[in-house]
């Protein structure tokens, strides 16, 4: 199996249909990345995050018929993710909108360089600022920012998971950083 690695996600789905020993790769492979996922968009517990992981990758093996090979296996499986986690929390009669962003420094790096939203701000950037105004953001838009500039996705990727047009992600994400923008501004943050 240790050749499988150097496999592209579209290859290892079709080595997974003929042996499930090769999905273990594809967990391998996504198990981080869907782990800090589910807890950018949904603030959860450590073990909350691991139980919908779980199910994830259970959903992910047992649909793996259905995926269709000419979209991006990353945006399929981030998109099982993203219903779960709303399962999830309309199965705990909750609504994730209310659930605090927490970020590392990593991400806040991340997030001012690759982000014309913080144009004006210098490098000194206060984290719990910049958490404060994500989170006080409508889901959608915090979801757009955090698929876009946290999880470093395309407009095409961000319409596979979010399931609307390019165009509309193209707009929500400006609209998010608008709203971001305006949040700084009302709230008279200084970075």
């Amino acid at each position: 199996m240790n050749n499988y690695f150097d496999k592209n996600d579209e290859d290892l789905v079709k080595l997974s249909l003929k042996d499930a020993d090769v999905f273990s790769i594809i967990i391998d492979r996504y198990r981080e990345k869907l782990f800090l996922y589910i807890k950018r968009i949904s603030n959860v517990s450590k073990e909350e995050a691991e139980d919908l992981l779980q199910e994830i990758f259970l959903k992910t093996y047992l649909n793996l018929n259905d995926y269709n090979p000419e979209l991006k296996f990353s945006s399929w499986i981030y998109r099982i993710s993203h219903n779960q986690v709303i399962s999830y929390f309309r199965k705990m009669k909750a609504r994730p909108e209310g659930n605090n962003l927490q970020l590392d420094d990593n991400l806040i790096d991340n997030l001012y360089s690759n982000s014309d939203i913080l144009d004006d701000i210098d490098k000194n950037i206060d984290k719990n600022n910049i958490l404060a105004v994500l989170n006080s953001l409508d889901k959608k838009y915090k979801e757009v920012l955090v698929l876009k500039f946290l999880e470093e996705k395309s407009y095409l990727e961000i319409s596979d998971i979010i399931k609307k047009p390019q165009g509309t992600v193209a707009s929500m994400i400006n609209k998010a950083k608008s709203k971001f923008r305006k949040e700084i501004e009302d709230k008279n943050i200084n970075f």
